[in-house]
């Protein structure tokens, strides 16, 4: 059975609500552990489980700026959310539209936590002896991930074929 474009656009949107739900799931079993002071967990020689609260926006920058992003960032990331989400209905390309489902999902993973808590939760860790990477989440994976898609294929098929495009 071959998928349609229609189907594709609903799994992007349910892959979208199944990542926001998953992060916000994520996030609560390790806010649980860290009121049980089970944190800091070591799983790997590079890897830990952290409980981060994220003031600022991709590796903490702006953190100290506390008002103007604390309502500004909210409201850019809810409109460039929504245009992605209509960027998603109007796409005919199938991997602009799983890509799209990762990245609106981390970001509405992301924003739940600046609407409802004013900080975004990370705690995956990575490290090389002392040198840690930022901490992230699964939000953040989400979107990395939707991100490399998008520009991989966008790579691959402009250079084997003629793309048309439709989008915003």
């Amino acid at each position: 059975m071959k998928l349609s474009s229609l189907h594709f656009r609903l799994i992007g949107i349910l892959l979208a609500g199944s990542v926001a739900g998953f992060d916000q799931w994520t996030k609560a079993l390790i806010i649980a552990a860290a009121k049980n002071a089970v944190l800091p967990v070591t799983l790997l020689p590079v890897f830990n489980i952290v409980l981060v609260y994220n003031r600022g926006i991709s590796f903490g920058m702006f953190a100290q700026s506390h008002s103007f992003i604390n309502m500004l960032l909210p409201l850019c990331l809810s409109l460039i959310t929504l245009l992605l989400a209509v960027w998603l209905t109007r796409t005919r390309e199938k991997h602009v539209m799983l890509a799209l489902g990762l990245i609106i999902g981390g970001a509405v993973g992301n924003l739940v936590d600046r609407l409802s808590e004013g900080v975004v939760t990370d705690f995956l860790d990575f490290h090389i002896g002392r040198y840690h990477w930022p901490a992230f989440n699964v939000a953040d994976s989400a979107i990395f991930m939707g991100v490399v898609i998008f520009l991989f294929t966008n790579i691959l098929c402009s250079r084997t074929q003629p793309q048309e495009h439709n989008g915003i």
